[in-house]
Protein backbone atom coordinates (compact mmCIF):
# COMPACT_ATOMS: atom_id res chain seq x y z
CA UNK A 1 0.00 0.00 0.00
CA UNK A 2 0.99 3.55 -0.63
CA UNK A 3 0.67 6.62 0.86
CA UNK A 4 0.10 10.22 -0.57
CA UNK A 5 3.47 12.55 -0.21
CA UNK A 6 2.98 16.14 0.27
CA UNK A 7 5.05 17.96 -2.14
CA UNK A 8 7.74 19.83 -0.51
CA UNK A 9 8.09 22.41 -3.64
CA UNK A 10 4.71 23.56 -3.22
CA UNK A 11 4.86 23.69 0.44
CA UNK A 12 7.63 25.43 0.83
CA UNK A 13 6.63 27.71 -1.98
CA UNK A 14 3.41 28.35 0.55
CA UNK A 15 5.91 28.91 3.67
CA UNK A 16 7.45 32.25 1.35
CA UNK A 17 4.52 33.42 -0.09
CA UNK A 18 0.84 32.24 0.93
CA UNK A 19 1.00 32.44 4.34
CA UNK A 20 -1.04 35.37 6.22
CA UNK A 21 1.82 36.09 8.58
CA UNK A 22 4.62 35.44 6.75
CA UNK A 23 5.81 39.08 6.35
CA UNK A 24 6.01 40.11 9.87
CA UNK A 25 9.57 40.97 10.87
CA UNK A 26 9.49 38.35 14.31
CA UNK A 27 8.98 35.73 11.79
CA UNK A 28 11.28 36.19 8.79
CA UNK A 29 14.17 34.25 10.76
CA UNK A 30 11.77 31.62 10.76
CA UNK A 31 10.81 31.75 7.11
CA UNK A 32 14.19 32.48 5.68
CA UNK A 33 15.51 29.08 6.95
CA UNK A 34 12.81 27.20 6.01
CA UNK A 35 13.51 28.63 2.18
CA UNK A 36 17.44 27.73 2.53
CA UNK A 37 15.70 23.95 3.76
CA UNK A 38 13.90 24.72 0.11
CA UNK A 39 17.23 25.58 -1.80
CA UNK A 40 19.66 23.49 -0.69
CA UNK A 41 17.33 20.69 1.34
CA UNK A 42 20.39 20.69 4.35
CA UNK A 43 18.07 19.54 7.63
CA UNK A 44 20.55 22.09 9.92
CA UNK A 45 18.34 24.77 8.27
CA UNK A 46 15.04 23.24 9.48
CA UNK A 47 16.60 22.70 12.90
CA UNK A 48 17.70 26.71 13.12
CA UNK A 49 13.95 27.11 12.09
CA UNK A 50 12.73 25.13 14.91
CA UNK A 51 15.10 27.15 17.29
CA UNK A 52 14.13 30.49 16.06
CA UNK A 53 10.26 29.72 16.34
CA UNK A 54 10.83 27.99 19.90
CA UNK A 55 12.41 31.41 21.04
CA UNK A 56 9.64 33.27 20.08
CA UNK A 57 7.67 31.60 22.92
CA UNK A 58 8.73 33.44 26.14
CA UNK A 59 5.80 35.51 27.78
CA UNK A 60 2.53 33.82 28.65
CA UNK A 61 1.02 36.37 26.49
CA UNK A 62 3.41 34.46 23.65
CA UNK A 63 1.59 31.09 24.54
CA UNK A 64 -1.88 32.68 23.66
CA UNK A 65 -0.24 34.63 20.56
CA UNK A 66 -1.95 32.48 17.44
CA UNK A 67 0.67 33.58 14.97
CA UNK A 68 3.27 32.22 16.75
CA UNK A 69 1.89 29.20 17.77
CA UNK A 70 1.18 28.51 14.36
CA UNK A 71 4.56 28.87 13.03
CA UNK A 72 5.79 26.99 15.42
CA UNK A 73 3.13 24.21 14.67
CA UNK A 74 4.51 24.43 10.96
CA UNK A 75 8.12 24.15 11.87
CA UNK A 76 7.77 21.01 14.17
CA UNK A 77 4.91 19.28 11.72
CA UNK A 78 7.83 20.04 8.94
CA UNK A 79 10.17 18.33 11.03
CA UNK A 80 8.29 15.56 11.87
CA UNK A 81 6.86 14.99 7.97
CA UNK A 82 10.62 15.53 6.58
CA UNK A 83 13.20 14.01 8.98
CA UNK A 84 11.87 10.87 9.29
CA UNK A 85 15.21 9.35 10.60
CA UNK A 86 14.97 11.97 13.41
CA UNK A 87 18.69 12.95 12.30
CA UNK A 88 18.26 15.94 13.80
CA UNK A 89 17.63 14.39 17.25
CA UNK A 90 14.01 15.51 18.41
CA UNK A 91 12.50 14.31 21.54
CA UNK A 92 10.33 11.26 21.53
CA UNK A 93 7.33 13.42 22.76
CA UNK A 94 7.41 15.93 20.18
CA UNK A 95 4.57 14.05 17.95
CA UNK A 96 2.46 14.30 21.03
CA UNK A 97 2.99 17.65 21.88
CA UNK A 98 2.75 18.96 17.83
CA UNK A 99 -0.57 17.54 17.76
CA UNK A 100 -1.67 18.86 21.15
CA UNK A 101 -1.12 22.20 19.54
CA UNK A 102 -2.51 21.95 16.59
CA UNK A 103 -5.59 20.19 18.30
CA UNK A 104 -5.24 23.85 20.14
CA UNK A 105 -5.03 26.04 17.61
CA UNK A 106 -8.30 24.24 15.77
CA UNK A 107 -10.07 25.41 18.67
CA UNK A 108 -9.06 28.90 18.52
CA UNK A 109 -11.66 31.84 17.45
CA UNK A 110 -9.72 33.04 14.44
CA UNK A 111 -8.22 30.20 13.40
CA UNK A 112 -10.15 31.01 10.43
CA UNK A 113 -7.74 33.84 9.22
CA UNK A 114 -4.79 30.86 8.76
CA UNK A 115 -6.56 27.92 7.17
CA UNK A 116 -3.81 27.28 4.70
CA UNK A 117 -1.33 26.92 7.39
CA UNK A 118 -3.32 25.09 9.62
CA UNK A 119 -4.75 22.88 6.52
CA UNK A 120 -0.43 22.21 5.80
CA UNK A 121 0.65 21.20 9.77
CA UNK A 122 -2.67 18.49 9.77
CA UNK A 123 -1.40 17.51 6.08
CA UNK A 124 2.04 16.99 7.75
CA UNK A 125 0.53 15.39 11.02
CA UNK A 126 -1.48 12.90 8.82
CA UNK A 127 1.36 11.82 6.69
CA UNK A 128 3.48 11.39 9.76
CA UNK A 129 0.61 9.14 11.71
CA UNK A 130 0.35 7.36 8.17
CA UNK A 131 4.28 6.03 8.21
CA UNK A 132 4.01 5.30 12.03
CA UNK A 133 1.09 3.34 11.02
CA UNK A 134 2.71 0.95 8.40
CA UNK A 135 5.76 0.64 10.71
CA UNK A 136 3.16 -0.84 13.04
CA UNK A 137 2.26 -3.17 10.48
CA UNK A 138 5.49 -4.29 9.74
CA UNK A 139 5.86 -5.05 13.66
CA UNK A 140 2.81 -6.47 13.28
CA UNK A 141 1.84 -4.80 15.58
CA UNK A 142 -1.87 -3.85 14.29
CA UNK A 143 -3.44 -2.47 17.21
CA UNK A 144 -1.45 0.37 17.41
CA UNK A 145 -1.25 0.39 13.75
CA UNK A 146 -5.37 1.00 13.68
CA UNK A 147 -4.95 4.02 16.26
CA UNK A 148 -2.20 5.78 14.29
CA UNK A 149 -4.06 4.94 11.01
CA UNK A 150 -6.96 6.91 12.81
CA UNK A 151 -5.43 9.75 13.99
CA UNK A 152 -4.23 10.26 10.27
CA UNK A 153 -7.47 10.11 9.32
CA UNK A 154 -8.77 12.76 11.82
CA UNK A 155 -6.09 15.53 10.75
CA UNK A 156 -6.93 14.41 6.86
CA UNK A 157 -10.71 13.25 6.09
CA UNK A 158 -10.62 13.73 2.82
CA UNK A 159 -7.90 11.17 2.25
CA UNK A 160 -10.47 8.07 1.67
CA UNK A 161 -7.51 5.67 1.19
CA UNK A 162 -6.72 5.73 4.81
CA UNK A 163 -10.08 4.27 5.25
CA UNK A 164 -8.19 1.27 3.65
CA UNK A 165 -5.58 1.65 5.95
CA UNK A 166 -7.93 1.50 9.07
CA UNK A 167 -10.05 -1.45 7.77
CA UNK A 168 -6.63 -3.35 7.06
CA UNK A 169 -5.61 -3.02 10.46
CA UNK A 170 -8.91 -3.72 11.96
CA UNK A 171 -8.77 -7.07 10.32
CA UNK A 172 -5.55 -7.83 11.12
CA UNK A 173 -6.45 -6.92 14.83
CA UNK A 174 -9.27 -8.87 15.05
CA UNK A 175 -12.36 -6.19 15.30
CA UNK A 176 -13.88 -7.74 12.58
CA UNK A 177 -17.15 -5.83 13.11
CA UNK A 178 -15.14 -2.46 12.99
CA UNK A 179 -12.95 -3.89 9.69
CA UNK A 180 -16.74 -4.77 7.81
CA UNK A 181 -17.96 -1.21 8.46
CA UNK A 182 -14.94 0.83 6.60
CA UNK A 183 -14.70 -1.84 3.96
CA UNK A 184 -18.18 -1.07 3.58
CA UNK A 185 -17.39 2.52 3.58
CA UNK A 186 -15.18 2.16 0.68
CA UNK A 187 -17.60 0.32 -1.39
CA UNK A 188 -19.76 3.42 -0.82
CA UNK A 189 -16.95 5.54 -2.97
CA UNK A 190 -15.42 3.01 -5.03
CA UNK A 191 -17.40 -0.21 -5.76
CA UNK A 192 -15.14 -1.13 -8.70
CA UNK A 193 -12.37 -2.37 -6.39
CA UNK A 194 -12.54 -6.07 -6.59
CA UNK A 195 -10.22 -6.21 -3.05
CA UNK A 196 -12.99 -4.01 -1.41
CA UNK A 197 -15.54 -6.39 -2.44
CA UNK A 198 -13.90 -9.77 -1.49
CA UNK A 199 -12.68 -8.60 2.02
CA UNK A 200 -16.06 -7.07 3.19
CA UNK A 201 -17.64 -10.08 1.94
CA UNK A 202 -14.80 -12.24 3.37
CA UNK A 203 -15.42 -10.51 6.85
CA UNK A 204 -19.25 -10.79 6.83
CA UNK A 205 -19.13 -14.54 5.77
CA UNK A 206 -16.53 -14.84 8.70
CA UNK A 207 -18.81 -13.53 11.65
CA UNK A 208 -21.84 -15.53 10.37
CA UNK A 209 -23.29 -12.90 8.09
CA UNK A 210 -23.96 -14.39 4.77
CA UNK A 211 -26.79 -11.96 3.94
CA UNK A 212 -24.19 -8.88 4.42
CA UNK A 213 -21.92 -10.95 2.08
CA UNK A 214 -24.25 -11.47 0.12
CA UNK A 215 -25.08 -8.65 -0.79
CA UNK A 216 -22.12 -7.03 -1.13
CA UNK A 217 -21.13 -9.58 -3.58
CA UNK A 218 -24.01 -9.14 -5.68
CA UNK A 219 -23.58 -4.93 -5.87
CA UNK A 220 -20.38 -5.77 -7.05
CA UNK A 221 -21.02 -7.97 -9.50
CA UNK A 222 -23.74 -5.75 -11.23
CA UNK A 223 -20.39 -3.41 -11.71
CA UNK A 224 -18.31 -6.37 -12.59
CA UNK A 225 -20.17 -9.09 -14.18
CA UNK A 226 -17.06 -11.05 -15.60
CA UNK A 227 -15.21 -10.78 -12.37
CA UNK A 228 -14.44 -14.11 -11.88
CA UNK A 229 -13.60 -14.23 -7.91
CA UNK A 230 -16.78 -12.30 -6.93
CA UNK A 231 -18.60 -15.05 -9.43
CA UNK A 232 -17.53 -18.15 -7.56
CA UNK A 233 -17.64 -16.33 -3.99
CA UNK A 234 -21.33 -15.59 -4.80
CA UNK A 235 -21.53 -19.32 -6.31
CA UNK A 236 -20.15 -20.65 -3.20
CA UNK A 237 -22.50 -19.16 -1.07
CA UNK A 238 -25.53 -20.76 -3.04
CA UNK A 239 -23.95 -23.99 -2.53
CA UNK A 240 -23.34 -24.21 0.58
CA UNK A 241 -26.67 -23.01 1.60
CA UNK A 242 -28.32 -25.66 -0.44
CA UNK A 243 -29.90 -22.58 -2.36
CA UNK A 244 -29.63 -24.33 -5.90
CA UNK A 245 -32.52 -22.11 -7.22
CA UNK A 246 -30.40 -19.54 -6.70
CA UNK A 247 -27.46 -20.80 -8.12
CA UNK A 248 -28.35 -22.48 -11.15
CA UNK A 249 -28.14 -19.18 -13.23
CA UNK A 250 -24.59 -18.84 -12.64
CA UNK A 251 -23.76 -22.22 -13.55
CA UNK A 252 -23.08 -21.34 -17.02
CA UNK A 253 -20.72 -18.69 -16.51
CA UNK A 254 -18.72 -20.94 -14.17
CA UNK A 255 -18.21 -23.41 -16.27
CA UNK A 256 -17.30 -21.25 -19.30
CA UNK A 257 -14.67 -19.54 -17.48
CA UNK A 258 -13.42 -22.82 -15.13
CA UNK A 259 -14.03 -25.82 -18.16
CA UNK A 260 -11.33 -27.95 -16.53
CA UNK A 261 -12.12 -28.12 -12.96
CA UNK A 262 -13.50 -30.78 -11.63
CA UNK A 263 -14.67 -29.10 -8.32
CA UNK A 264 -16.91 -26.88 -10.18
CA UNK A 265 -17.79 -29.37 -12.90
CA UNK A 266 -19.19 -31.51 -9.60
CA UNK A 267 -20.91 -28.60 -8.36
CA UNK A 268 -22.58 -27.61 -11.31
CA UNK A 269 -23.83 -31.27 -11.10
CA UNK A 270 -24.86 -31.70 -7.73
CA UNK A 271 -26.97 -28.37 -8.58
CA UNK A 272 -28.35 -29.77 -11.30
CA UNK A 273 -29.11 -32.79 -9.70
CA UNK A 274 -31.20 -31.19 -6.84
CA UNK A 275 -33.24 -29.70 -9.18
CA UNK A 276 -34.08 -33.14 -10.74
CA UNK A 277 -32.41 -32.81 -14.17
CA UNK A 278 -30.76 -35.71 -14.68
CA UNK A 279 -29.31 -35.29 -18.06
CA UNK A 280 -27.47 -32.67 -17.17
CA UNK A 281 -26.58 -33.80 -13.71
CA UNK A 282 -25.36 -37.02 -15.50
CA UNK A 283 -23.43 -35.34 -18.16
CA UNK A 284 -21.44 -32.82 -15.46
CA UNK A 285 -20.88 -36.10 -13.08
CA UNK A 286 -19.42 -37.70 -15.68
CA UNK A 287 -17.30 -34.33 -16.68
CA UNK A 288 -16.20 -33.66 -13.32
CA UNK A 289 -14.88 -37.80 -13.74
CA UNK A 290 -12.86 -37.60 -16.39
CA UNK A 291 -11.51 -34.40 -15.16
CA UNK A 292 -10.03 -36.28 -11.90
CA UNK A 293 -10.73 -39.65 -12.06
CA UNK A 294 -9.86 -40.21 -8.04
CA UNK A 295 -12.35 -37.82 -6.75
CA UNK A 296 -15.03 -39.71 -4.54
CA UNK A 297 -17.79 -37.24 -4.29
CA UNK A 298 -19.06 -37.21 -8.38
CA UNK A 299 -18.15 -40.92 -8.81
CA UNK A 300 -20.57 -41.69 -5.39
CA UNK A 301 -23.00 -39.21 -6.41
CA UNK A 302 -23.44 -40.58 -9.98
CA UNK A 303 -24.14 -43.61 -8.47
CA UNK A 304 -27.00 -42.34 -6.12
CA UNK A 305 -28.21 -40.72 -9.13
CA UNK A 306 -28.65 -44.06 -11.05
CA UNK A 307 -29.70 -45.27 -8.41
CA UNK A 308 -32.62 -42.86 -7.57
CA UNK A 309 -33.37 -43.28 -11.31
CA UNK A 310 -33.69 -46.75 -11.17
CA UNK A 311 -36.69 -46.00 -8.79
CA UNK A 312 -38.76 -43.48 -11.22
CA UNK A 313 -38.28 -45.98 -14.41
CA UNK A 314 -39.89 -49.27 -15.69
CA UNK A 315 -38.76 -52.61 -16.95
CA UNK A 316 -35.13 -52.97 -18.86
CA UNK A 317 -34.85 -48.87 -18.01
CA UNK A 318 -35.24 -49.73 -14.30
CA UNK A 319 -32.93 -52.69 -14.79
CA UNK A 320 -30.26 -50.75 -16.81
CA UNK A 321 -30.14 -47.86 -13.85
CA UNK A 322 -29.58 -50.15 -11.25
CA UNK A 323 -26.58 -51.76 -12.98
CA UNK A 324 -24.93 -48.62 -13.58
CA UNK A 325 -26.03 -47.44 -9.80
CA UNK A 326 -23.84 -50.75 -8.73
CA UNK A 327 -21.10 -50.19 -11.08
CA UNK A 328 -20.39 -46.39 -10.07
CA UNK A 329 -20.70 -47.24 -6.24
CA UNK A 330 -18.69 -49.98 -6.22
CA UNK A 331 -16.24 -47.77 -7.53
CA UNK A 332 -16.86 -45.07 -5.07
CA UNK A 333 -16.10 -48.34 -2.73
CA UNK A 334 -12.53 -49.03 -4.80
CA UNK A 335 -11.68 -44.88 -4.28
CA UNK A 336 -12.44 -45.01 0.12
CA UNK A 337 -13.21 -48.34 0.91
CA UNK A 338 -14.00 -47.14 4.45
CA UNK A 339 -17.08 -44.83 3.17
CA UNK A 340 -20.11 -46.34 5.01
CA UNK A 341 -22.29 -43.86 2.64
CA UNK A 342 -21.52 -45.99 -0.36
CA UNK A 343 -21.46 -49.28 1.12
CA UNK A 344 -25.31 -48.22 3.05
CA UNK A 345 -25.65 -47.14 -0.70
CA UNK A 346 -24.26 -50.52 -2.16
CA UNK A 347 -26.25 -52.53 0.28
CA UNK A 348 -29.70 -50.79 -0.91
CA UNK A 349 -28.87 -51.52 -4.49
CA UNK A 350 -28.35 -55.44 -3.76
CA UNK A 351 -31.22 -55.62 -2.28
CA UNK A 352 -33.11 -54.38 -4.95
CA UNK A 353 -31.25 -57.01 -7.13
CA UNK A 354 -31.99 -59.72 -4.82
CA UNK A 355 -28.11 -60.54 -4.93
CA UNK A 356 -27.61 -61.89 -1.84
CA UNK A 357 -23.79 -62.96 -2.35
CA UNK A 358 -23.30 -59.59 -2.49
CA UNK A 359 -25.48 -58.06 0.06
CA UNK A 360 -23.98 -60.55 2.56
CA UNK A 361 -20.40 -59.11 1.45
CA UNK A 362 -21.72 -55.29 2.10
CA UNK A 363 -22.95 -56.62 5.41
CA UNK A 364 -20.22 -57.53 6.69
CA UNK A 365 -18.10 -55.01 5.78
CA UNK A 366 -20.42 -52.51 7.40
CA UNK A 367 -19.84 -54.49 10.65
CA UNK A 368 -16.04 -54.75 10.22
CA UNK A 369 -16.26 -50.63 10.43
CA UNK A 370 -19.19 -50.28 12.69
CA UNK A 371 -17.02 -52.68 15.28
CA UNK A 372 -13.61 -50.67 14.25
Amino acid sequence: MHYRKIILSVLITSFTTTFAFAQKEALKVVVNNLAFYKQKSDLKYLAAAKKSADSLIITKSDTADIEKNLYRAIVNSSILYIDSLNKLGMPADMLDKTTKLVDRLSGMNKIFKYQSELDYTKRCLANVYIRKGFEAVNNSDFPNAKTAFENAKRYAPGMNQINTYIAFANNKAGNLQDAAKYYTTMLQVDSARTEYIETASNIYKSLGDTTKALQILQKGRKILPNDRFLLLDEANIYNNKKNYKALEPLIGPLLDINANNADIAFVAANCYDHLDKFDQAESLYLHAIELSGTYFDPVFNLGLLYLKQSATTKGEKSIQDLGRAIQWLEKANEISPNNANSLQALQLAYAKTNNQDQLDRINNKLKQLTNQ
